[in-house]
């Protein structure tokens, strides 16, 4: 049974995780989620904590927020250190800025999950249907929602209701794309 490990700056994106993925996987895949205290500790330990990883049939995807950083340079930096700890074949994504971009390319979804009716229509705003280009889309969620939303509470609500195929995150969509990748290609180890 194939295995997804994701390896995750933080709690909320577990809770984003655990609400969207039982709706996308097949039931034969199983998934554990590591979480660290914030993107050092993730930089920090990731190495070892892949390095002794032993479970059989297990395949990594390594997520964090890109923040005020590069992306390109992210992935690079956490890629260099999978190959360091002999896990050249994991996965990296970066949310593009944060990962309540995912929640503001699917307004739908928070609407459903904090039930604040009338967001569906402002999908189709300009800086909704690009996301990932805000400069702050936790700031600008708790704006949207009038501070109702509270990162793992606001996760857990929104994530049951993500919709995998018309989120207008880039970075969402790459990560789906990436985890339907790993889903559908044969183990090697």
């Amino acid at each position: 049974m194939k295995t997804i490990i994701f390896f995750l700056e933080e709690l909320s994106a577990k809770v984003m995780l655990q609400g969207l993925l039982p709706r996308i996987l097949p039931d034969e895949v199983r998934c554990h989620f590591v979480v660290f205290e914030g993107k050092q500790d993730l930089e920090k330990n990731l190495a070892k904590r892949l390095r002794l990883w032993l479970l059989p049939e297990s395949v990594f995807i390594i997520m964090r927020d890109q923040d005020a950083g590069d992306c390109q340079t992210i992935k690079a930096k956490l890629t260099g250190i999978c190959r360091q700890a002999g896990r050249e074949e994991a996965m990296v994504r970066v949310a593009c800025r944060e990962l309540e971009s995912f929640y503001l390319g699917d307004l739908a979804a928070v609407e459903k999950g904090l039930l604040r009716p009338g967001l569906i229509k402002m999908q189709n705003n300009r800086k909704y249907r690009t996301p990932d280009s805000l400069a702050n889309p936790a700031q600008e969620l708790s704006k949207l929602t009038h501070a109702q939303y509270q990162k793992v509470a606001g996760s857990r609500a929104i994530a049951p209701h993500l919709n995998p195929e018309s989120n207008t995150s880039h970075s969402f969509r790459i990560l789906i794309a990436g985890i339907r990748k790993l889903v559908d290609s044969p183990f090697h180890q």
